[in-house]
């Protein structure tokens, strides 16, 4: 099951502890987990559910239950199983909201780091037969990344070039109207020669995959310096106000005579 499905499912079962719970329930408020700490403890659960249902763990560590991994782990973390039973249960009968954003923060982190570990894995594979000199993969926000998606590329043979990547715009994303956007010339006549502008259709904001191309043509006994981004806003955004996924990034040639 995903990260998003299973948070889901942990999520309405706090709206419906909530709304069950009586305001005359007596629930102690004291000692509870700080959230800077139940954020991690989560966190460190959820990675530690998902490995033990891998059936190499499970062989490997057979002697231990899951309950004593918990365990442990909210130990490791400075906490006891009780101070964790009797937090849970506060924000499931009292504030099944805050409950809500919590695991907000939670998805978010594991959701960065699913995204880096996909990230290294492209890294690692072959490259495709593609002109495309930069990455495949690029997501954004990542704390630890400071890849560009801008590009500069030579085209010197006749015929068509064809940029395309497969891009996730999330609807939280800040930018207005991105696409990708590029501007082609010849750089043995920049003073005098004719700039050529292309720009993709404007990145849909849902959350899924859409694929986005633009092309440029060099006609025969000529070169272009092509110029660009993959991610182009009308506005300026930064680093943490980008919410998307590009990938499958390719630069194709195709002469004219095909």
């Amino acid at each position: 099951m995903k990260i998003k499905s299973i948070i889901i499912l942990i999520l309405v079962t706090a709206t419906i502890c909530g709304s069950c719970g009586s305001r005359r329930t007596k629930i102690d408020s004291k000692n509870l987990i700080p959230e800077k700490d139940l954020v991690p403890i989560l966190r460190d659960l959820y990675l530690a559910d998902g490995l033990i249902g891998m059936p190499r763990i499970m062989l490997k560590y057979a002697p231990f239950d899951s309950i004593s991994t918990y365990n442990h782990l909210i130990e490791e973390h400075g906490y006891t199983k009780e101070a964790m039973d009797r937090t849970m249960k506060y924000y499931f009968v009292r504030d099944p909201k805050k409950l809500i954003k919590i695991y907000d923060k939670v998805l978010g982190i594991l959701s960065v780091m699913e995204l880096r570990i996909q990230k290294e894995i492209i890294k690692s594979k072959p490259r495709t037969s593609t002109l495309w000199p930069g990455y495949e993969f690029y997501s954004f926000p990542d704390p630890s990344d400071s890849d560009s998606t801008s590009f500069r590329i030579t085209a010197d043979k006749q015929g068509f070039y064809i940029l395309s990547a497969t891009i996730t715009l999330y609807p939280d994303d800040k930018s207005f109207s991105p696409a990708i956007s590029a501007m082609a010339f010849n750089p043995d006549s920049l003073a005098t020669g004719k700039l050529r502008f292309a720009r993709s259709s404007p990145f849909i904001k849902d959350g899924y995959p859409h694929k986005y191309k633009i092309s440029f043509n060099v006609p025969p006994r000529s070169k272009l310096q092509i110029e660009g981004d993959l991610y182009s806003p009308f506005n300026m955004t930064d680093l943490w106000d980008r919410h998307l996924v590009i990938q499958n990034v390719t630069l194709l040639h195709s002469p004219f005579d095909q």
